[in-house]
């Protein structure tokens, strides 16, 4: 599985959103990472697609529209590797970012073998 090669602001910044949203066990769609990072469609776009070529993380069409008159949204989640990839980068750029993610969360989410303290 290839890596993405560079580690970037937005990467860092996507990364933790990702973080945030497996921890609390949700989903993200690209709007909701582009608001919560505040960078441009573009550029979250260009980083999840390099996230994705990784295998980081995991893209899925909504089944149905929840909501009337708008198109179906395409949901994002971290792959095991990649919440352990993350967490690695994250404590070594950004270990405030890193620390405020609640452990337990990462525990009953992935096997045990992939537990890292």
């Amino acid at each position: 599985m290839a890596r993405p090669v560079r580690i970037t602001g937005p990467l860092l910044d996507v990364l933790e959103v990702l973080l945030r949203g497996f921890a609390d066990g949700e989903e993200l769609h690209g709007w909701k990472i582009i608001k919560a990072t505040k960078r441009s469609g573009p550029t979250v776009y260009g980083t999840i697609d390099r996230l994705e070529d990784a295998g980081w993380i995991i893209g899925r069409w909504e089944q149905e529209n929840p909501e009337p008159h708008r198109p179906r949204r395409r949901l994002y989640r971290l792959t095991p590797n990649g919440v352990v990839e993350s967490r690695r980068i994250l404590e070594a750029r950004r270990p405030d970012a890193a620390r405020s993610q609640p452990k337990l969360a990462w525990r009953t989410a992935m096997p045990a073998s992939l537990w890292r303290d």
